[in-house]
Formats: C-alpha cells, structure tokens, sequence
C-alpha cells in the first residue's frame, strides 16, 4: 500500500522499535515489525523494524536505531524468487526500503514473503484480488469563492464477489508516494448499491499531524488511487484506521493491537490491485 511511515508510526504506540541488534531488552522481547506489499503492476516494497516495551524512549533523535537494515528479504510468486535490496527512501520513516526488482504484480497473482533476520524467519503470503476501475473524479468546492476543495470518486463495485477497499491520494510536487485517504478503508456491505459515489478526504502522512487540513489545492495536480485488498489487509487497515483517528482524540484513546498475518513477527504483508487517474483541481 502505501506506502509511507504510517505503520512505523503505529508501531510506535503498541509496540516501538529497538535499538540493538539482539532481541532480548528491558522489559520483554523484541519483535520484528513488517510493512510490505506488491501492488498491480510494481515490484514488491518492504519496510523492516523492531519493537520495545511502551516504557522505551521514541523520538526523532534516535528512531533511525529502530529500523533493520541487515535482513535477507525474499519475495516468490510461482515461477520466481525475488531477493529484495535494501535502498535509502527519505519518504518513508524508517527511510530504508526493501525493493524487488524481477517480480511485478499481477491481478490474481500469489505471492510468499521470507525474511530471515539473524536467528528468525519470518513468512507471509498475500494475493492481489481484481482491480476495480474508476469511472471518474470530481473537484468541488463549498463555496465558489474558496481556493480549495474535495474530491468524489465513482466507480462501480462488482456484484459477484466481496470486495475490500482502499483509496489514496498523491498530490504533484507535495506527495512522494500515495497516502491512504482519512475513512478510506471499506468493503462492498458499506454500499446499498453498486454505482458508488463518495467522497475523499485527504491523508496524514505524519502522525500526529499538527494543524491538518483535509482538502485540497487550487491548481493541484491530484492522482487518485482505487486500490483492492485482501481480507487480511483490510482487516488490518481498517483497525490502523481506527486507531489513527482515536490516537489523536482524547475522548477515545487508541488501545487496541493492530491485526497481523505475519508467522513470526508482527505487521502486514499484502497485495493490492489499483487502478489510477489523476485530476487538476480547478
């Protein structure tokens, strides 16, 4: 998905990362915390941390100690085996990157993770379920004299099949990589029926986010992403949800342990079939 420094920064609630390169530390054991995926159409991404008791110190003069930047990370479909090499990505936070190269995603697809990380392994598998295209894209504002506005998406969600969803948007010369949508998570049973029009709020990509402001711009040049999951996914994308909107209220604090699919650690592996279009906000 996405991807962007969302996990790490959930991960930082629940259970933030290390700062040695061993597993046992004050006050429980580490685990290693995933964020992959393989979307249609691009080669597999990974990110690698590790966690440490909530009592550990986190902030930003020592997260970098927190990421992994020595593991062996495999992706295979049926056919091949992709070893993933590890790359400097400023955009997400840790910012290394795991990034295949030989495997690209395709709709239908299977695809195993393996990481092997000093003495563990770890491993995941995930699909990519059938796209679903977008019909269109709408900029509006609520007043005409107002310089920004919001978008509505259409699209029409197939009648044979349950199908889990996510939107996200990357806006040009702001946006380095597609940032999931706030309430962009949902499924078929939120629609009465199958022409949906909805509309898009635009996402954080650092939490807590001081001063947010979901619109957009005047002028800007928008790409839309309609991206399908699933189940695991979007079972862990949908609490994530949840918790980054209680995180930040006060009322109803985040308390709650974000699902996994990982055999050995902690995190998500997943496919996502997208379709794309962009828009100029005017």
């Amino acid at each position: 998905m996405s991807r962007n420094s969302i996990l790490f920064i959930i991960c930082l609630l629940p259970f933030s990362s290390c700062q040695r390169e061993d597993y046992i530390i004050r006050g429980g054991e580490s685990k290693i915390v995933v964020e992959g995926w393989i979307e249609e159409g691009e080669p597999a991404r990974v990110l690698l941390s590790r966690s440490v008791p909530m009592n550990e110190p986190v902030d930003s003069s020592n997260y970098l100690n927190y990421s992994i930047r020595s593991a062996m990370v495999i992706v295979s479909d049926d056919a091949d085996s992709d070893t993933l090499r590890l790359t400097s990505a400023s955009h997400h936070l840790p910012p290394y990157l795991y990034a295949g190269e030989k495997i690209t995603g395709k709709q239908g697809g299977k695809y195993q993770l393996t990481i092997r990380y000093l003495n563990r392994t770890l491993t995941a598998g995930s699909n990519i379920p059938p796209s679903v295209p977008i019909r269109n894209v709408e900029y509006t504002r609520r007043n005409p004299t107002d310089t920004v506005g919001y978008l509505t998406i259409e699209f029409t969600d197939p009648a044979d099949r349950q199908s889990y969803y996510q939107i996200a948007t990357r806006v040009e010369n702001a946006d380095e990589i597609f940032v999931p949508c706030l309430y962009g998570n949902f499924n078929s049973r939120n629609f009465t029926t199958p022409e949906v029009r909805m509309p898009i709020s635009r996402g954080i990509t650092i939490f807590p986010q001081i001063n947010f402001e979901g619109h957009f711009y005047d002028g800007d040049r928008i790409f839309v992403r309609l991206r399908t999951m699933p189940k695991e996914g979007f079972d862990f994308w949908n609490v994530w949800q949840n918790e980054i909107v209680n995180v930040q209220n006060a009322v109803f604090p985040a308390n709650s342990s974000l699902k996994s699919n990982i055999d050995g650690g902690i995190g998500i592996w997943c496919g996502y079939g997208q379709s794309t279009i962009s828009i100029i906000a005017r």
